[in-house]
């Protein structure tokens, strides 16, 4: 004879669901790959590469978000492509990193090293926040430059942004009028590759900024995003 749960037994069974959701995020492999998704759709091939893991490790992590419904997946022949399973997880990433970065200066010291900001040899970098750069695109008096992989530039970008990949940026210097200050970004507020660009723009002589945060924070605060047909 089975008898029914009591109250804290049914209490107890919906914590331990939920921590199945927040076990997904307690790995650092995984959470890469959430930062990437945040961005947009992708291959499990492309989430490989892009994240300096195998195919095999990479799918094992995919798994573990994807039993943990916090991933959806569709298959085009054989190719298996991933993407969050809504606006919610990429808010959830996001108050993640904003409740890290603020209560963890381990955290901080760690972003601020990966930019390279704040020590007594570097250079900070200047920003510009969303609603500065929204007015000026209003104005047409910025250049905006997307210096992430074409892919995710395809998935969704700044309305009127380049594509500039960082990787060629060096070779794509004479981008616009030299008096046009241009602004820089890439997938969010930690990413590395719009400070870069901006130490480069700057070293050649060029007026450079970069956006606040990215692509991440830029659609979630409902901007608008053009996709690439």
């Amino acid at each position: 004879m089975t008898t029914a749960a009591t109250g804290p037994d049914r209490h107890a069974a919906f914590f331990d669901q939920l921590a199945i959701v927040g076990k997904a995020f307690a790995s650092a492999k995984r959470l890469v790959l959430i930062d990437l998704l945040a961005q947009g759709e992708r291959t499990v091939e492309s989430l490989a590469r892009e994240a300096g893991l195998g195919i095999t490790t990479a799918s094992a992590h995919l798994q573990v978000l994807k039993l943990s419904n916090l991933v959806a997946t569709r298959r085009e022949g054989t190719r298996i492509h991933y993407r969050l399973a809504g606006e919610d997880v990429a808010n959830l990433y996001s108050s993640m990193l904003t409740v890290a970065r603020e209560h963890s200066a381990d955290v901080e010291k760690a972003l601020a090293s990966y930019l390279g900001i704040g020590g007594a040899t570097t250079v900070d970098i200047e920003e510009v926040t969303r609603e500065e750069l929204l007015a000026r695109l209003d104005r047409g008096d910025v250049v905006v430059l997307d210096v992430r992989p074409p892919e995710e530039y395809a998935a969704g970008h700044l309305p009127g942004a380049r594509s500039v990949p960082f990787g060629e940026l060096a070779n794509h210097l004479e981008l616009a009028d030299p008096d046009v200050e241009i602004v820089a970004y890439c997938r969010g507020a930690h990413c590395v590759l719009a400070s870069d660009a901006v130490r480069l723009l700057r070293a050649q002589g060029r007026d450079a900024r970069r956006l606040q945060d990215g692509l991440l924070e830029w659609r979630l605060a409902g901007h608008p995003v053009e996709v690439r047909s």
